[in-house]
């Protein structure tokens, strides 16, 4: 009996050492991954995120092609762009937990903040911005067939208008609304711009609402079939828009963009990246880095307009705290 006590004691003592061993050895890495870098531990760093972007022929899917392959070089977080509805759906896909990353229109994102317009009694206040990219630009496309010049020769027209609840839609609404019109006053097609493009040549509807960044992959592909318009927006009509919705800024599609041969003026909005609030610090900082010290691999014309400087500009909603971080580093 005193035999079996001095084995359990001994079995005891040899079992305390090892546990006061493993900790001491655990205890050193958690030390080292809260010291350095951007802060966090390794078990917060996902191995995959999703990247929402829009259309295929829009200008966020080839952008977001290349800004997942710079994160996934630069993070080495396998990162994937995913074609979607654009910004009204992106906004929803990240609330709903679907992905991690988006684009959108900055004043979709204000809109989805504050629960108003295609968000009506469905705040969304889990998505932060990670930061500004370039101006989407609203283009009222035609042909030169129809004979429309103007928005006031809309009328009665057919005309896509975008998705019901969409970034573009909300455009269009807008911008007819300035010229003393509504969707009533129109033939309105809730088309996607591969299916405006494929329209307007076919000659089945008479103009169409795009909101993207110029050039935009579907109004260049029609380009190469009919002679294109853009149908211009008169200062004093962007004023009155400005004023009434300050997200919008004057734009000026330069001349030969598709074919045109003139300056046409118009009015656009911000496109900007978002992220879902519970990323964490560590991963949107590391993020952004990657995208914005790294615009020189993006092989489209928006990339110019892509800078740290200007990425906190005109967003309306709260910036994540990983992406502040790297701006305040970066702009201090």
């Amino acid at each position: 009996m005193r035999l079996v006590k001095k084995k359990m004691g001994l079995m005891a003592a040899i079992a305390l050492a090892g546990s006061m061993f493993l900790a001491g050895c655990g205890s050193e890495p958690a030390s080292e991954n809260t010291e350095g870098g951007s802060g966090g531990s390794e078990a917060e760093k996902p191995e995959f995120l999703s990247l929402l972007t829009g259309g295929t022929t829009g200008t966020y899917y080839p952008l977001g092609g290349a800004m997942a392959q710079i994160i996934t070089d630069e993070t080495g977080i396998k990162t994937t762009a995913e074609s979607s509805q654009a910004s009204a759906a992106n906004m929803t896909g990240l609330a709903d937990g679907n992905a991690q990353l988006a684009f959108v229109q900055t004043d979709t994102a204000f809109y989805a903040a504050e629960g108003s317009n295609m968000f009506e009694g469905e705040v969304i206040d889990t998505v932060s911005a990670i930061g500004a990219l370039y101006p989407e630009t609203i283009q009222l496309v035609t042909t030169e067939g129809t004979g429309i010049t103007s928005f006031e020769d809309l009328k009665g027209k057919s005309v896509s208008v975008g998705a019901p609840g969409s970034g573009t839609y909300i455009n269009a609404e807008q911008l007819l609304e300035i010229h003393g019109m509504t969707m009533e006053d129109v033939k309105a097609q809730n088309l996607d711009f591969a299916e405006s493009q494929e329209s307007l040549q076919a000659g089945q509807i008479d103009a169409a609402f795009i909101t993207a960044g110029t050039p935009t992959g579907a109004v260049e592909s029609l380009s190469a079939s009919a002679e294109v318009a853009i149908v211009p927006v008169a200062k004093d009509k962007a004023d009155a828009l400005i004023e009434k919705y300050p997200y919008y800024a004057h734009e000026t599609i330069p001349a030969d963009t598709y074919g045109i041969p003139e300056d046409v003026p118009t009015v656009s909005v911000l496109a900007m990246l978002v992220a879902q609030n519970e990323l964490p610090e560590e991963v949107v900082y590391d993020v952004t880095k990657a995208i914005f010290e790294n615009t020189d691999k993006i092989q489209h014309a928006k990339a110019q307009f892509i800078k740290a400087e200007t990425a906190l500009e005109g967003i309306g909603i709260p910036v994540h705290p990983g992406a502040q971080k790297y701006f305040d580093e970066v702009n201090q």
